[in-house]
């Protein structure tokens, strides 16, 4: 797995250190197994984003900063400069840059993702976290999937949901999709 999990991975396990959580409570605020949170900790497996905001919200930390491992300190206002944004590629198919990892108690995180082709064969990957998100299409076509109905977003469209509901997207074309994400 690449380094940035690992490193995610450490501060998942940091964090339930710091806190005295037993992996049997934190594997249940991922709704996970113990051993399927412990692959988590392990750095072998990814971590989606729903996870990371299950565990933010459960404890009240900051989401990117266990994306990112920096606490944000602005509490005014916060500006990131076009391709500055802090980045995470989970995986060779989804990259995450925030756009707002400096500013604190932050009410929604937004997010610049692109999601780069697979295979026409490959499932979509389906997730699902408390709140809302807006995703709202910048270039390319995306296959979204929200609660087994399949939607095909292009340029410009945009859609708001519970993301209570499994979801899910998939780059259309062999080519990559760039979309702003905002989870509420």
């Amino acid at each position: 797995m690449n380094e940035q999990i690992m490193q995610i991975a450490e501060r998942l396990a940091g964090l339930r250190d710091v806190l005295d959580i037993s992996v049997e409570e934190m594997a249940n605020v991922c709704n996970l197994s113990t051993e399927n949170y412990l692959l988590l900790e392990s750095g072998t497996v990814d971590i989606s984003v729903s996870v990371l905001h299950r565990i933010a919200r459960r404890y009240g930390i900051e989401l990117t900063v266990l994306m990112f491992g920096d606490e944000p300190k602005m509490n005014a206002y916060f500006v990131t400069r076009k391709g500055k944004g802090i980045a995470v590629e989970r995986t060779k198919a989804y990259k995450y840059q925030s756009l707002a990892a400096g500013f604190t108690k932050r009410k929604a995180d937004p997010f610049l993702v692109t999601v780069h082709p697979k295979p026409d064969d490959e499932p979509v990957f389906m997730n699902t976290h408390a709140g809302q998100e807006y995703n709202y299409v910048i270039s390319g076509r995306l296959l979204f999937r929200i609660n087994g109905k399949d939607l095909v977003l292009e340029t410009g469209d945009s859609v708001y949901f519970n993301s209570e509901l499994p979801h899910g997207m998939k780059a259309l074309d062999g080519q990559s999709v760039c979309f702003l994400a905002i989870i509420l």
